[in-house]
């Protein structure tokens, strides 16, 4: 395999209109009637929709067509090798947050990600219904709003759980086990929140909230999280400290020391 040589800027330019083309196609589909399907998992109703499938075709006949070279893992439609030449793999969850996309909730997103070998280069999570675009550059985080105004995303210091807002999509997606090492960490946090998915990370990364914890995320799940969260500043890895990429069980915080007092709590 050669070296990836695309620069930065180009690579983020398509990750644009990636968000671009599936956002247009997601919003005609948001709050209207649509066929729901259950795919079925170990967490009970896990639906999809035809705006999933569809937005992710999109994404991929474009990188098919631009970036033949690169590598395509999705959600719905699975994974796509390039041609051996680049290093370069898009992870797309199309909707990530598909329950409150059927519930007419705004608390969903497209991810896409971009790893250069194992390593995050970039991510980005659109919301074509707010209006909302949060990327990462190569030194920072940024938050675009729907009146087209762009500010740095950043953590916020709050190195006590005392002091914490946590949050996490459901309890009910964690395992019993699981739970009882959540429900630990909630008892001494200031305040716990449910719902968000991939937006709930976003508000993590733009000062919002302080941790935030979940199980059985897969690749497509987080990839475009990670380098969001740490390049506005927070630290995202498994419950075991190692490296978020293969997803699992999920650990973020905005401020490193929190990420380690609750490392400890979860692992004790």
């Amino acid at each position: 395999m050669k070296p990836s040589t695309t620069s930065f800027a180009a690579l983020l330019e398509t990750a644009h209109t990636l968000a671009d083309l599936s956002g247009e196609l997601i919003l005609r589909r948001f709050r209207r009637p649509i066929a729901v399907e259950d795919k079925g998992s170990a967490h009970g109703f896990d639906p999809v929709t035809a705006a999933d499938r569809d937005a992710e075709r999109v994404i991929s006949r474009y990188l098919l067509r631009h970036h033949p070279s690169h590598a395509i893992v999705g959600e719905e439609h699975g994974s796509r090798d390039g041609d051996g030449t680049s290093g370069y793999r898009w992870v797309i969850d199309p909707i990530d947050g598909t329950k409150a996309f059927i519930t007419g909730s705004p608390l969903w997103g497209t991810l896409i990600g971009l790893l250069d070998g194992d390593t995050p280069l970039l991510g980005m999570m659109n919301q074509p219904f707010t209006g909302e675009r949060i990327w990462s550059s190569r030194t920072g985080t940024h938050w675009r709003t729907a009146d087209g105004r762009t500010r740095r995303a950043k953590t916020r210091t709050c190195p006590k759980l005392a002091q914490a807002i946590l949050t996490t999509t459901s309890p009910d997606l964690i395992g019993e086990q699981d739970r009882r090492k959540f429900f630990e960490v909630s008892a001494r946090a200031r305040l716990t929140r449910y719902g968000g998915d991939c937006y709930g990370y976003c508000l993590l990364a733009g000062g919002y909230t302080d941790v935030l914890i979940e199980t059985g995320l897969k690749p497509h799940d987080v990839v475009a999280l990670i380098p969001i969260i740490e390049r506005a500043g927070g630290r995202i890895t498994t419950w075991e400290g190692e490296p978020a990429t293969n997803g699992g069980r999920i650990l973020a915080a905005g401020d490193p020391a929190l990420h380690a007092q609750v490392l400890k709590i979860l692992n004790a």
